[in-house]
């Protein structure tokens, strides 16, 4: 958490959220947005072996958080090329949930956002930097996943379909 002001360089009296006492700069923590997919082919969902901490060898939705102005969906889109190799098509959004991420020390909010896609044109692969395996899970078997905010996801998706 910042001790100092990133206005003026004045000591902050507390963390965030923290009001500036020599500048009135206001200072908040605000959730890092992500996106996530869904990839379904019928009532299969493909999911990822992460490769890498935090929660290395526990299964995965394929996503990341956005880069710098990227909308939530672009950044969906983008990590399912760069982990699996593919192109993927949005389908349906399913909704965002407030979870909690570790990232160079800290426990970082995160606002991930889900959709539901298909894949459009390649085969899955794994990238080695990012997954160990990936596997097609029937929907209704899908074991409980790195990160809660992904088990919600996936129930919600079980309630529509």
């Amino acid at each position: 958490m910042p001790r100092y002001c990133p206005a003026c360089a004045a000591a902050l009296p507390g963390p965030p959220p923290v009001t500036c006492p020599a500048c009135g700069y206001a200072q908040f923590v605000n959730p890092r947005p992500t996106g996530l997919s869904i990839i379904l082919d019928g009532d299969r969902v493909l999911l990822l072996r992460r490769a890498r901490d935090p929660e290395a060898g526990r299964w995965a939705l394929p996503g990341g958080f956005c880069d710098g102005w990227e909308a939530p969906a672009d950044a969906a889109v983008r990590e399912a090329r760069e982990e699996l190799g593919v192109d993927i098509a949005l389908d349906r959004f399913v909704g965002m949930f407030i979870a909690t991420y570790p990232f160079q020390g800290e426990l970082l909010p995160v606002l991930d956002c889900f959709w539901a896609a298909h894949i459009s044109a390649g085969q899955p692969r794994a990238d080695p930097a990012e997954a160990s395996e990936l596997r097609w899970v029937a929907l209704a078997e899908v074991p409980p996943l790195a990160f809660a905010s992904m088990d919600a996801a996936i129930n919600e998706v079980r309630a529509h379909v």
